[in-house]
Formats: structure tokens, sequence, C-alpha cells
């Protein structure tokens, strides 16, 4: 139907998610109609951020340099760690300015169905922060779903085993089950944060 570079462009855009074949083509007509300076800096946005950003050295959050903003802010308090499972869940929880630690980025959600183990994801590197002897409190902000349910009770019960003095808590209700952290408000979400638990 379109020539091949047009056709090549509506597939590429329907691979994004929740990008349907209708709204890829609007996209695909929006950038042939907008100037080649528009189009030049979109592909120059998206060559950037593939090629400049990369994982924090300390907590896996997305970083143009060794380690991220939030690790480098020394106004941040390093003996509460919040663990998120993957980047995006980290903007969410900075627009409530609930929390002022740090952050430790999982990679994703135990699901050994999926082939998804303790080992692919960074949750040997929790533990060695843990361990170091400088956090108080580890908050679980895990997805409330099957997978984030499963991973935080995995990292609560090794935590316990390996960190007895440090407390291990988890987001408490206002979150609906089954949910996304990216996709709640921040009022919903700082209550979730004020009256977060430890877990049992």
């Amino acid at each position: 139907m379109f020539a091949p570079p047009v056709q090549r462009l509506v597939t590429e855009l329907g691979k994004l998610p929740g990008i349907g074949q209708r709204t890829a083509q609007r996209l695909a007509f929006h950038i042939l109609r907008v100037d080649p300076e528009d189009a030049n800096a979109l592909a120059a946005a998206i060559r950037e951020v593939k090629e400049k950003i990369r994982p924090c050295a300390i907590c896996f959050n997305l970083a143009d340099e060794e380690t991220c903003r939030i690790c480098q802010d020394e106004r941040r308090d390093g003996g509460i760690i919040c663990v998120v499972e993957e980047p995006s869940d980290v903007i969410p929880i900075e627009r409530t300015h609930e929390f002022r630690g740090r952050y430790h980025v999982l990679g994703g959600a135990l699901s050994p169905i999926d082939g998804v183990d303790p080992e692919d994801l960074k949750i040997p590197q929790l533990y060695a922060r843990v361990t170091g002897g400088e956090v108080r409190e580890v908050v679980i902000a895990t997805n409330p779903t099957t997978t984030g349910e499963a991973t935080a009770h995995h990292i609560a019960a090794a935590l316990r085993e390996r960190a007895p003095d440090v407390a291990v808590t988890r987001l408490a209700s206002g979150l609906p089950v089954g949910g996304d952290l990216e996709y709640a408000d921040e009022v919903t979400l700082g209550r979730a944060f004020a009256g977060r638990r430890e877990i049992a």
C-alpha cells in the first residue's frame, strides 16, 4: 500500500508499546509532514539516548554518566533503599516528594514460568548494598502483581537472613492490585509510601 520506506517506518513505529497499526500510520504521516529539522531532531534524540544512556553503576537506574543523578545527590539518605522493578518506576515515586532515600532497580520481576530467576535480576547486587552496613531500611516497591509480590517476598525472606537488623517494608494500600507504578497518580502513590509497613 505504501512506498517501502514509509511501510518500514510504520512497521517500526508499530513495535512501540501501546501503538497499533492506525496510530503507527498517523505518526508516520506526521513525521513525513514536519520540517526535516524536526524529523532529524527526533532521529538524533533516539540515536543519542541509545548511545549515551546506560545503567547506573550503583543502583542500575538510567544514567548518562558512571552514576545517576540520584546516587550523586549527597542530600539523599543512603540508609533507605527503595527497590523497584524498572527505571520507569522511579519517576512516579520521585513525583510524590515523599521519598528522599536512594533506589535499586531490579530490571524486572521474578517469573520462573518465563525463565526469570534471581540471578537474572539485580538481586545479588541489592544484597551486597544492604549488607555493606549503612542501610537501615529497604522499601520494596515492586508492582502489586503476582510476579511483583513474589519478588517482594523472595527479597524480604533473603534480607531477614542476611541483614536481620535492616527493616524491610512494602508500600501500603492505595495501589490497585494488578496495576503498574508507572500509571499511579501522585496522591495514591504518596499515600502508599506514607503508610508503608514491614513485611510479615
